[in-house]
């Protein structure tokens, strides 16, 4: 059974996070939830609303993946963690490290979460303003 992923991060980017992760990987529709955090919303109100999300989605293991360590979306998320052994939490989500998530939620829990952080930071480096586009073919001229 694959690990679902649910991404809570302040509106309007775990939806947008979501969507990214569907045009590459159509089929996980049903194992990617995104919950958008509104600037306004109490955070209790957000955590019965990802409580909602999980328990509509059923069992099962899960990684949540927020956006900012020690923001309202991840203060949220670590209560869904507590006596939850089939949840686990990474801070500091990006997209290279959701597609590796999405990629590899086969795998065991803790194997997706190594997977999942070695995407993130192996995802961030600088590139070159004077490097030639034929070197770096993902790079547009």
């Amino acid at each position: 059974m694959n690990t679902s992923l649910l991404i809570i991060a302040h509106a309007p980017l775990a939806q947008a996070l979501r969507e990214c992760a569907l045009h590459v990987f159509p089929d996980c529709a049903d194992e990617v939830l995104a919950l958008d955090v509104p600037p306004d919303e109490a955070p209790e109100q957000t955590l019965s609303a990802a409580r909602a999300l999980l328990a509509r989605h059923g069992p099962g293991s899960v990684l949540v993946l927020s956006d900012l360590f020690g923001a309202t979306p991840c203060n949220v998320a670590r209560h869904l963690i507590e006596d939850a052994p089939q949840i686990r939490l990474i801070a500091g989500v990006n997209l290279p490290m959701l597609l590796r998530a999405v990629c590899y939620r086969a795998e065991p829990l803790e194997t997706l979460v190594a997977r999942a952080l070695a995407g993130g930071t192996q995802g961030m480096l600088q590139v070159a303003a004077a490097a030639a586009p034929e070197s770096h073919p993902t790079c547009l001229p």
